[in-house]
């Protein structure tokens, strides 16, 4: 059953839902992007030619950063770059490829497999995290670490890895540097945290969207460079909410995933969220539209979210900083702590073994 949750998501509900407030490690998104660019510097990195690409190693939260990162800086990548989210780094690794490690524990055992790697292949490597493993072993074969505020979960640190992996790709010669436009994207996630936190108005843009999805089973889609901000909502909702949720982007989802839709409402209660941005190919805006028509009649809700204006970097965070809220909104909904991930920790123990 579906809830108006007006009282739900007033401050002082939302605070007694949360116990270890990750709303307001959510909201701090604005001051880790300032911190982290501070920490950046503070690793006395110099800036260098990577002509073999860069490669960014990271599970979770962390290889969520990376590929926010990347789908940033987008076409103006002058080298290759990708997304290490496994054992294993890509085939095309050389001596001169720059390698990212990050990892906010330092313990995460796939980064640390990757790190390996680079070292074998002879890679240059950086390294971003709190310490654990990973800062040992990076202090112990002189590689530069770039240090992470602790005391978060990992998923709520994620202004400190985008920012590590875009100012490195900037150092690297990749990209160009982004330095300013991350302040600027400062400033605007400032004004957002206030409009849509706790005590901003009840009929605030997350507020009203963890209404709409109350009850489903969110189905979130992104296009372009809002792909991994889709994938960074469903990973949110799950962890936060502790609901499922699935991703997919077009054009791809209209040439399978769309049937799924034909009889959706047999199955369930399904909500699609379109994930829009001001840099689309005019045929996906018109695939937004027409995909929506038709699933419309299937689904318990369906959503388009408009990016806002300014720079992708200002774009993308923004989307991202929606998402995180909405699972936290959601959560309380739904009357779970939103930190726990009790499943995740014993899977961590189980591998120990």
């Amino acid at each position: 059953m579906t809830h108006t949750g007006t009282d739900e998501l007033s401050a002082s509900a939302l605070a007694a839902n949360d116990p270890r407030d990750m709303l307001a490690d959510a909201l701090s998104l604005a001051d880790q992007l300032r911190d982290a660019v501070w920490k950046v510097e503070s690793a006395g990195l110099t800036p260098w030619e990577s002509t073999g690409g860069l490669v960014i190693a990271g599970m979770g939260g962390s290889g969520v950063g990376g590929a926010l990162a990347l789908a940033a800086i987008g076409d103006e990548a002058s080298l290759p770059m990708s997304i290490a989210q496994g054992y294993e780094l890509p085939t095309w690794t050389t001596p001169d490829t720059t390698v990212l490690c990050s990892s906010y524990s330092g313990d995460t055992e796939e980064t640390l497999a990757c790190y390996e790697a680079a070292g074998a292949v002879g890679a240059r490597r950086v390294v971003a995290t709190t310490g654990g493993e990973l800062g040992q072993l990076a202090r112990r074969d002189g590689v530069p670490v770039i240090p992470i505020a602790g005391g978060l979960q990992p998923r709520a640190a994620l202004g400190y890895v985008f920012t590590a992996a875009i100012e490195v790709a900037g150092l690297a010669g990749v990209a160009p540097r982004r330095t300013t436009e991350l302040d600027v994207a400062a400033a605007h996630l400032e004004e957002l945290a206030r409009e849509w936190g706790p005590a901003g108005p009840d009929d605030s843009e997350p507020k009203q969207l963890a209404r709409q999805l109350h009850g489903s089973i969110p189905l979130i889609y992104g296009t372009g460079p809002t792909r991994p901000v889709a994938y960074r909502w469903k990973c949110q909702f799950n962890e936060n909410a502790k609901l499922h949720a699935f991703d997919h982007y077009l054009p791809e989802l209209d040439h399978n995933e769309l049937m799924g839709w034909e009889r959706a409402a047999d199955s369930g209660q399904f909500a699609a969220i379109f994930l829009e941005d001001d840099d689309l190919h005019p045929r996906i805006a018109r695939r937004i539209e027409v995909t929506r028509d038709l699933i419309a009649s299937q689904a318990a809700t369906t959503v388009v979210v408009p990016s806002r204006s300014g720079s992708r970097v200002e774009r993308l965070l923004a989307l991202t900083l929606l998402g995180d809220l909405t699972s936290i909104y959601l959560a309380a909904l739904r009357s779970v702590d939103p930190s726990p991930i009790a499943g995740i920790d014993a899977l961590k123990r189980a591998l120990a073994e």
